[in-house]
Parts: C-alpha cells; structure tokens; sequence
C-alpha cells in the first residue's frame, strides 16, 4: 500500500498547501497548475487539480439531473415546489461542505481522498 500523499515544501511561489487549496477554486486554477511548470510536475498539487476538475464535472451533473427532477417535479402542485427547494438546498449545502473539506484538508498538508473522483484524481495524477 502506497503512503498517504502530503505536501512537503514549496512548489513555484506557493507553498504546496496553497497551490493545492487554490486548484478548488473554479477549474481555471486546477487547469493552469496541470499545464504550467513547475505546478505540473508536483504530485500533491496535481492530485489536487484533478480531484478539484473531477469534483467540478460531479456538481455539474448532478446539477443539470436537479434541473431535470425539478422540471417534473413542478408538475405537482406545491409539494413538487416544496421538494425542489429542499433537495435543491440539501445537494447545494452538501456540495458546499465537501468544497471546504477539501480546501481545508489541502491547506493541512492532506490528500483528502473523495471515495470514487478520488481515485481517478489518483490515477491521473500518477500517484496511484
């Protein structure tokens, strides 16, 4: 079994702490850090990077399949409103503590591992 991934030192003008929690900011963050030196060839900020793209594409899809649900839902008068809100609100709020575990765990010096994105971050990143 591999050791756990953690961050060691500095990688380009960040410490490894902080270029792994910038990678959860928006993709943008996380795609630079994959195609610029020396971000790239870092193993916990490239982990990161994935893991933040692949949490991105989930949200994603599990917000165009809300939008779908909530477009049959609204078909039943106000409990199909009722149940929109509150599952969009649950999923949203979910989605929301999962990010800050993530920037919080990258910036302790872990590679907190998600159960499945996590283990194609892993595998993308070359560190599986």
């Amino acid at each position: 079994m591999l050791e756990p991934l953690r961050a060691q030192g500095r990688v380009g003008v960040f410490p490894e702490t902080i270029a792994g929690a910038l990678a959860y900011f928006t993709v943008i963050p996380a795609i630079v850090f994959l195609t610029l030196d020396p971000y790239r060839k870092n193993a916990f900020t490239r982990y990161h990077a994935w893991q933040s793209i692949f949490f991105s594409a989930g949200t994603f899809v599990i917000g165009v399949v809300m939008w779908l649900l909530s477009l049959l839902l609204l078909f039943i008068p106000t409990l199909g409103q009722l149940l929109v809100a509150l599952l969009s609100g649950l999923i949203g709020l979910a989605a929301v503590l999962i990010w800050v575990v993530l920037v919080v765990k990258a910036l302790q010096g872990e590679a907190f591992k998600l159960n499945v994105i996590g283990d194609y971050a892993e595998r993308q990143a070359g560190n599986a």
